[in-house]
């Protein structure tokens, strides 16, 4: 679902900084290669990241749902010089094309990924992370969310996207759809958790940026 119409969304696009040629690249061969190429972060919602990421300045960022790497590549740009984001992913098949252009970039040394079930992965990284960006499977966000709390810096920012889910979250809810009912059910606990301070933004599916407090 478009929350905006094509005229308004170029505008947007047109009128925030420009989409890095490399990021283009991916971009374009994402569209063309890759089953659900929408699930891309894209130009407008990847300078989202990039500027928070930039405002933040994380040492450590975690990021879970590393699709072909487009957000992993904006979020690191506000990486510390010695900083590192570790992007987890079950998807095998998309690591190639996830290192093909981690390595052109000038984050390939500090972009860390990691395969296989991000449950089982995220307690065994042993930091703490100023940045963090949830991006995978609905019904698993809030087991996620509770996993990397703990694993916060306060202050930190913790970035989920889909929230609003194509608009299906202020749709009837039918029996059989669990992802809307996981997201429903997150966007409650976020706004009613007092570890963080939270706003829910309108850009592209739905962004939340929760404050560890």
């Amino acid at each position: 679902m478009h929350f905006l119409s094509a005229d308004l969304e170029n505008y947007v696009a047109n009128h925030s900084e420009a989409e890095p040629e490399l990021l283009a690249e991916l971009n374009k061969e994402t569209q063309l290669k890759v089953l659900q190429p929408r699930m891309l972060s894209g130009h407008l919602q990847g300078r989202v990241l990039s500027l928070l990421s930039k405002l933040v300045r994380p040492k450590h960022i975690i990021e879970v749902g590393t699709y072909t790497g487009y957000s992993a590549l904006c979020l690191a740009e506000g990486l510390q010089q010695n900083g590192e984001l570790h992007t987890l992913d079950v998807n095998e098949e998309l690591v190639p094309i996830q290192q093909k252009y981690f390595q052109q970039s000038v984050f390939g040394n500090q972009i860390k990924t990691h395969l296989g079930n991000a449950l089982e992965i995220i307690p065994k990284l042993d930091f703490y992370f100023d940045l963090a960006f949830i991006d995978a499977d609905k019904p698993n966000y809030a087991n996620y969310f509770d996993l990397i709390l703990p694993k916060m810096n306060k202050g930190g920012i913790i970035v989920s996207d889909n929230v609003l889910w194509s608009g299906k979250v202020v749709e009837p809810l039918k029996k059989s759809d669990k992802s809307t009912a996981a997201i429903l059910a997150y966007n409650k606990k976020l706004k009613e958790d007092s570890r963080v301070e939270t706003i829910m933004l309108p850009i592209r599916d739905g962004l939340t940026v929760c404050r560890v407090l």
